[in-house]
Order: structure tokens, then C-alpha cells, then sequence
């Protein structure tokens, strides 16, 4: 890996530094996307990992860009709305918890965006290829419980009969594995044989991980990521033979889906969860204090709460959480981080898409982490994705790559009227 790792991908100019030191900043982009997958222990390997990266990074060389200023003042403004809102509830150590992990987790954001913002098409590789190594471990881990391969393993890697693998929610390990899984289907779409045939293995297994997780959200934001993907990249091909070949294999890729989908449900236990879980009238969805009634009601609280109510506050007024992030960011730090975290999602969502049809080499990486990012944005409508790892990663990979595209356009530019 060391050895790829000091050649891989085309270098950003701004980048000087040794071979040996760009070997090892590589790898450890890959460790770090790597351990993002093994996060039912906590501390988690991936706080470590991130821990040692972002030190290793900051001795070797860190830059903070001036185009990730706003980004970084959004994200301290969130926190400290967070942050004043949870002061009468300091005697809390969960409290004091989450407000150390929301912190936590806008550290890794900067990290991703200042790292993503130099070598960018050479770090990005890194991090998808750990990611689909941290992927196919917590796949396999999952699919293995779900059938009860491991002996002893159905309470380490499954939950109320859904696979969870290496997560602690059969919700997360889902939607962990949608960027993954889409890395894999643009290789299936777009390389050549060989890595075809190989990544069409890891997106079956990832795909049958996440059916087997039994999250709505998970099987919908596959699909629909996957769609919106597959679309981008037949709208930003440069050729009729690769848009030709992205069609095809999308619909071979359909088809071989339903296929699985029809074998697993020749399996009375795997059926009967299945129906369950596809029904939209989940008990916990419907009536005055369901999911969709808590939003109205909350809302509502939220529009004479300027301080908000706390983090961890909210299953004190209603029967459950708020699954939904945006209500979460005012209910938990207050009218400053319920504008604050919107504005920096939202700004991310439109500026992304004013990037789509730049001309860079990390184009096809691109793609990929913003429909995953675009799918989250959208999933958080129905769920707390406020502190999902994966999700600040995305967020700071948009970032970085938005930046280095500008400073990409601008040396193009420069080179061709000086040529």
C-alpha cells in the first residue's frame, strides 16, 4: 500500500512535500476510511485512527484553505449554540458527552476538508478504497450474523433480528455502506472487466447487507442515490460508448437486484421481517406523537424556545427522539445552531451542485460522495444523523473537493491564456 500510496493519482501543485511523507499521509487516508466501519466499541478505532491522522497531518503539513473559513465558522456557531444551550445540564455526563462529540465531530470535518483540499485525487482514492475494505468487513460481518455463521456472534452482530455487523444500529451499518456500495457500482459501470467482475461481488454483498439491515431508509437511499449517481454519470460522460455502458450495466445491476431480492424472500423469516418492515404504517410513525406528529409538535415548541431545550432533552417532552436533525439542531442548541445547521447543509447541497460539471480528475469520486451526501441531506428529514460519522466525513470531502476544483479551474485557466 506504502508503495501505491507515494504514486497514486496526479498531485495539486500546492503539494511539495517527500515521497515518504506523502506515502504515509495516503495511508493514512486509507486507515482512516477503513476504520470508519468498526464503531460498536467506544472509543472507536475511527476516533483513534482520525485522532492519529489529523496529529500526523498537522506536523507533516496541514493547510486551511481560505475558501473553508465559512465552513468553519458555521460549524463553530452550531457548537456553540450547542454549547449554551446544554450549560444548565453540565451535571449530565451524557450531556457533556454529546456536546464533546458534536465538537469532536466538527474537528473531523475541517480535517477532511484540508485534506481533501491538496492531492485531492490521490487522497480521495485512498479514502474510497478504505472505505470499501471497512465496507466488505462490515458486510460480510452482518450477512454472516443475519445467518448465523459465527457461533455465538447473533448478539455481537445482529439487533431484534436485523444485521448490524460492526455498528451498534442496524440503521447506521445501512447507510454507512450506501458511499461504499456506490464507489463499487461505478466501477461496475465504468472499469474495465476484471475490477467490473470483482466490484460487482462487493456491491452484491454490500446491497445484501443493507436489505438485511431491514432500514427503510437505507433500501430507498440505495436506490435512489444509485439512480441519481448512474444519471450524473451518463450526463457527465464524454462519450456515447460510456453512457451506452452505464445504462446497460445500470439495468443488469436492477435486475440481478430483484433476482436477490426475490431469492431472499423464498425464506419464510427473511419475508415476514420484510413485510414488516416495508409497511409505512409503523405504530411509532402515526397519531399526535408519532414521528411525523412529534415534528409538527416540536417545531411548534422550537418557534418559543430561543436557548432551544438541551441535547438528550427532547424524549422528555415526547415518547421518543426527534428523528429529524434539522428539529434536533433547535431543540438542542437553540434558534443560533437551528439556522446554523441547515445553512451549513444546505449551502453545501447547492453549491455542490454548481460543481457537478467541473472538469476535474475527481470527477467520478465526486459523483459519488455527493449523491451519497445529497441522500443523507435527505434521510435526515426522517432521522438523527447528526452525529453519524460518515456524514461529517461526506460533509468535509464536499469541501475540500469544492476547493480544490476552484484552485483546479484557475491554474487551468492560467495555463491556457499563457499558452
Amino acid at each position: 500500500m506504502m508503495a501505491y500510496a507515494a504514486t497514486a493519482g496526479e498531485m495539486n501543485a500546492a503539494v511539495r512535500a517527500a515521497p515518504g511523507v506523502l506515502a504515509l499521509q495516503r495511508a493514512l487516508v486509507w486507515l482512516v476510511g477503513a476504520s470508519g466501519a468498526i464503531v460498536f466499541i467506544e472509543p472507536s478505532p475511527y476516533e483513534i485512527v482520525t485522532l492519529l491522522a489529523t496529529v500526523t497531518f498537522f506536523a507533516t503539513g496541514l493547510r486551511l484553505r481560505l475558501a473553508l473559513m465559512p465552513l468553519l465558522l458555521m460549524l463553530v456557531l452550531l457548537n456553540v449554540g450547542y454549547t449554551i444551550s446544554a450549560i444548565p445540564l453540565f451535571d449530565q455526563p451524557e450531556v457533556v458527552s454529546w456536546i464533546a462529540t458534536s465538537w469532536y465531530m466538527a474537528v473531523t470535518v475541517v480535517f477532511f476538508a484540508t485534506i481533501t483540499s491538496e492531492d485531492t485525487a490521490a487522497r480521495l482514492d485512498m479514502l474510497r478504497r478504505g472505505l470499501v475494505v471497512g465496507a466488505m468487513i462490515a458486510s460480510l460481518s452482518a450477512v454472516a450474523g443475519y445467518f448465523h455463521l459465527i457461533p455465538g456472534g447473533d448478539d455481537l452482530l445482529t439487533l431484534y433480528g436485523r444485521a448490524r455487523g460492526t455498528f451498534k444500529d442496524p440503521n447506521v451499518l445501512g447507510a454507512f455502506l450506501i458511499l461504499p456500495a456506490l464507489f463499487a457500482l461505478q466501477s461496475v459501470v465504468s472499469d474495465k472487466l476484471a475490477k467490473a467482475f470483482r466490484n460487482v461481488i462487493a456491491f452484491g454483498i454490500m446491497s445484501l447487507a443493507i436489505l438485511l439491515a431491514f432500514s427503510r431508509a437505507a433500501w430507498g437511499g440505495l436506490v435512489l442515490t444509485s439512480a441519481f449517481m448512474l444519471a450524473l454519470m451518463v450526463l457527465t460522460s464524454r462519450t456515447n460508448a460510456q453512457r451506452s455502458r452505464i445504462v446497460v450495466m445500470a439495468i443488469v445491476a436492477a435486475v440481478l437486484g430483484v433476482a436477490l431480492i426475490a431469492v431472499l424472500l423464498s425464506f419464510d423469516s427473511t419475508a415476514e421481517m420484510f413485510k414488516q418492515r416495508a409497511s409505512f404504517d409503523q405504530s411509532y410513525d402515526e397519531g399526535r406523537f408519532g414521528r411525523f406528529g412529534r415534528h409538527i409538535l416540536g417545531a411548534e415548541m422550537a418557534l418559543d424556545l430561543p436557548f432551544g431545550i438541551g441535547p438528550l432533552q427532547f424524549h422528555r417532552f415526547f415518547p421518543e427522539d426527534t428523528h429529524n436533525s434539522y428539529l434536533n439542531a433547535f431543540m438542542s442548541g437553540g434558534w443560533l445552531s437551528g439556522v446554523c445547521y441547515p445553512a451549513l447543509v444546505f449551502t453545501t447541497v447547492i453549491t455542490g451542485f454548481r460543481h457537478i460539471f467541473v472538469r476535474v480528475p475527481w470527477q467520478r469520486a465526486y459523483l459519488a460522495v455527493f449523491s451519497a451526501f445529497v441522500g443523507t441531506v435527505g434521510e435526515s428529514f426522517v432521522i438523527d444523523t447528526d452525529h453519524w460519522r460518515h456524514f461529517w466525513m461526506m460533509l468535509g470531502a464536499m469541501w475540500g473537493m469544492i476547493a480544490a476544483a476552484q484552485v483546479y479551474k484557475t491554474r487551468a485557466g492560467d495555463e491556457a491564456s499563457s499558452a
